[in-house]
C-alpha cells in the first residue's frame, strides 16, 4: 500500500510557496448533518523532518487511530490548521457542492496560505489563491490526508452530539449516512431538523410528513 507523501508540498516549497495548505472534506454523502472541511499547513522546516507516521486517508483508519492522530495534529508546533462547517440548512439552499466549497473557504480563512491543494476535481473560484485540484489527493498528498483526518473527526464528534439530541436516528453509529438502520428510522419517525431535506430519500419523507 502506498502512503501519502510530501513530494507535492516540497516541490511548491522549492518554488517559493511558504504556506501550502492541503484541504479535504467530510460529509458530502450523508443524509443528515453538516459538511465539514479542514485545511492543514505543515511547516516547510518541520514537514518531512518531523518523522510523521500513520497519516493516510481517514477512510483507511479506525476511529481510534483517527482520534490519536487528530490530537497530535492539532497540538503540533509544526502544524497550522483550520476547520469550516456548513449546516444542512445551507446545504439545502445552495446544494452540496457549493456548500463543500464554502466550508473549504472557511477552513482556510485564518491560515492565509499562498497555495492550496484540494482533494477532488474542482477548485475554489471565489478566492484568488493559487491552487491545484488532485483526484484522490487524500491518498497521495500528506497535507490533504491530514486534513481528511481533522475533518472526519470534527464531523463525527458533531454527529455524536446530535445523537444525544435525536437518539432515535442512530447518528452516533452511522453519522448520518444512508444505512439500512437509518432508512428504517426515517420511515418510522420522519426527518428531524438536521436532515438534508433536498437529499433522496429524505425529500420523499419530508413531503409525506408535511
Amino acid at each position: 500500500m502506498k502512503f501519502p507523501n510530501f513530494k507535492e508540498e516540497e516541490t511548491l516549497w522549492k518554488k517559493g510557496f511558504r504556506s501550502v495548505a492541503g484541504i479535504d472534506e467530510a460529509g458530502r454523502g450523508p443524509l443528515a448533518g453538516p459538511v465539514v472541511a479542514a485545511a492543514v499547513v505543515f511547516s516547510a522546516k518541520g514537514g518531512p523532518a518531523s518523522g510523521w507516521k500513520n497519516i493516510k486517508d481517514s477512510k483507511l483508519l479506525s476511529e481510534k487511530q483517527r482520534e490519536e492522530i487528530y490530537k497530535i495534529l492539532i497540538n503540533h508546533p509544526d502544524v497550522k490548521w483550520g476547520v469550516g462547517i456548513v449546516s444542512e440548512k445551507i446545504i439545502d439552499k445552495i446544494n452540496i457542492l457549493n456548500a463543500t466549497k464554502l466550508a473549504m473557504q472557511k477552513a482556510i480563512k485564518n491560515l492565509n496560505p499562498d497555495f492550496i491543494l484540494i482533494d477532488g476535481n474542482f477548485t475554489l473560484s471565489k478566492i484568488s489563491i493559487r491552487q491545484k485540484a488532485i483526484i484522490k489527493g487524500d491518498a497521495k498528498i500528506f497535507s490533504i490526508a491530514a486534513a481528511s483526518i481533522i475533518a472526519k473527526v470534527t464531523r463525527d464528534r458533531l454527529m455524536q452530539k446530535y445523537h444525544s439530541k435525536y437518539p432515535e436516528y442512530g447518528f452516533g453509529t452511522h453519522k448520518g449516512y444512508g444505512t439500512k438502520a437509518h432508512f428504517v428510522s426515517l420511515e418510522k419517525f420522519g426527518p428531524c431538523k438536521i436532515h438534508r431535506k433536498t437529499f433522496y430519500p429524505v425529500s420523499i419523507y419530508s413531503i409525506i410528513n408535511k
